[in-house]
């Protein structure tokens, strides 16, 4: 069995500290060099250490102060379920609402753009078509906690009062129920969740530590006649919010 790499050793050696109370939540822990010399290891293994910690939610670095161990607070939920989507309201403020938080969210759209290599496989049209892109911040009391970037054929909605997910008299309407006024029918969704670490900006947006753990969704929206509407990427930060899959059953 392959031993252990050092900076995995002293991330367990931390958590059981913080564990047996000898840090408590909100503590600062003692330098990098102190940690390095008390454990017998470098400095860069330490600091390895602690950005994983910092991933899981563990411990939280703060810029100019030094590295705490992270306050216990409740992650917001998720809940992923097309039988969610309504047309007079929004799940997701309906879920913030039940925490107790304040549920909306801010959205940019450009039409005419054209779409990279892999949207365009994912909607089944050729790269460089033109797409509608919108992309969205959801916030629970004016602090984001989820990011999602939509792209739509622009051959699609052109010329309708549904081109503009956000905009016109069918704004926020969500995808199903836009389609539907234009005759397309939306009858399913795929989603392909996968673990990966933040990229700057998204750290940047989220107010997480680079790098840290999310959870990235490709969603796509096919029609009834098996073409994508649709595709979206999904961004949810681990440390902030815990996704939950609603399946309906059929009887």
């Amino acid at each position: 069995m392959p031993e252990q790499p050092p900076y995995l050793h002293i991330a367990d050696v931390l958590r059981q500290r913080i564990a047996e109370h000898d840090w408590a939540p909100g503590d600062r822990l003692p330098s990098r060099a102190q940690i390095a010399q008390e454990c017998g290891v470098g400095e860069n293994v330490v600091r390895r250490a602690q950005e994983l910690l910092i991933s899981q939610g563990v411990l939280e670095g703060r810029a100019g102060s030094g590295t705490y161990v992270a306050e216990a607070r409740r992650r917001v939920r998720v809940v992923r379920s097309s039988a969610r989507e309504q047309r007079d309201g929004s799940p997701f403020r309906a879920d913030m609402k039940a925490l107790g938080k304040q549920g909306d969210w801010e959205s940019r759209t450009e039409a005419k753009v054209p779409a990279p290599a892999e949207i365009a496989a994912r909607l089944g049209i050729g790269e460089g078509d033109l797409c509608v892109r919108t992309e969205y911040e959801f916030l629970a009391d004016a602090r984001p906690v989820q990011l999602s970037t939509s792209w739509e054929p622009y051959d699609l909605t052109a010329g309708t009062l549904v081109v503009l997910p956000e905009g016109g008299p069918y704004a926020g309407a969500g995808v199903a129920h836009r389609m539907a006024e234009i005759g397309i029918i939306v009858s399913h969704a795929v989603e392909q969740p996968e673990p990966r670490q933040a990229s700057a900006e998204e750290a940047s947006l989220l107010g997480i530590q680079k790098a840290a753990l999310v959870t990235h969704i490709r969603r796509t929206y096919y029609s009834d006649q098996g073409r994508p509407v649709e595709t979206a990427d999904i961004v949810v930060p681990a440390a902030l919010c815990e996704i939950v899959y609603e399946i309906p059953i059929s009887r």
